[in-house]
């Protein structure tokens, strides 16, 4: 039995996520569906380093499955770019050891963030980026940003309706903004992410940006653990999973 891994993107805007879902288009039914294919209709199951919600890109989302197949990563890669719809493209494909798995091995997710800073809309970019027309304060959101690096209670910043238990405790080794013309571009590293964590630590960095909040108010906004005290949850289509980092051990095949 080989362990196959996949680095793949993806093209959000037409899918219900990423995670399997009745009656709804999704990234893994959309893989499945292709495994399905190749293996004369037998079911393969497909493990992500984590979940992508409705309309949230990637530009390399990780996978595993399992096959008898005894197939060369090369010939994985042709066989299932030639199933899937245009919207999913897989990257790379390699073998990996029976003990590697694509969500517990993860040891960093890199996501951006897009923001189009300009008065009217694109109308050509509205599915890639949002859409934000009002005058930001790009030093004092870096600044804030780094209130959020290191090891904290990231309860204030999760989304209230997040089902999974447990410690709200994340670590973050980067929370960076950048401008490049009118679009910006926010960089959040970390050994994991609470659900809607980015789009709300972006959505409070804006209020930061436009002068609601002092940088150094984030900090209190922690202690509060408190969801309301957050900015808004931005929309998903300025988000992209950017990368996935394993140990390199734990991929050599």
């Amino acid at each position: 039995m080989a362990k196959i891994k996949c680095v793949m993107s993806y093209d959000g805007t037409n899918f219900s996520g990423l995670q399997i879902q009745t009656k709804q288009r999704t990234v893994q039914g959309e893989l499945e569906k292709a495994l399905a294919k190749i293996h004369k209709g037998a079911h393969v199951k497909v493990y992500p380093s984590g979940r992508t919600d409705k309309g949230v890109h990637a530009k390399a989302q990780a996978v595993h499955f399992e096959s008898d197949y005894n197939l060369a990563p090369s010939d994985w890669k042709r066989a299932l770019n030639t199933l899937l719809p245009p919207d999913i493209h897989v990257n790379e494909t390699e073998e990996v050891p029976a003990e590697f798995h694509a969500r517990f091995d993860v040891v960093e997710k890199e996501y951006r963030y897009y923001i189009l800073n300009e008065t009217e809309p694109d109308v050509f970019k509205q599915s890639y980026v949002y859409h934000y027309p009002y005058a930001l304060d790009l030093v004092k959101m870096q600044e804030a940003g780094r209130y959020f690096e290191g090891t904290h209670d990231f309860t204030t910043f999760s989304s209230a309706k997040a089902s999974a238990k447990g410690s709200k405790v994340r670590t973050l080794v980067e929370v960076s903004c950048h401008q490049h013309g009118s679009l910006l571009e926010f960089v959040l590293r970390g050994h994991g992410f609470l659900y809607n964590m980015v789009r709300i630590i972006v959505g409070t960095l804006l209020e930061v940006g436009r002068e609601r909040l002092e940088p150094d108010e984030v900090r209190s906004l922690f202690d509060g653990k408190d969801r309301q005290l957050a900015g808004d949850t931005l929309p998903p289509q300025g988000l992209y999973l950017w990368n996935v980092r394993y140990e390199e051990t734990d991929t050599s095949g």
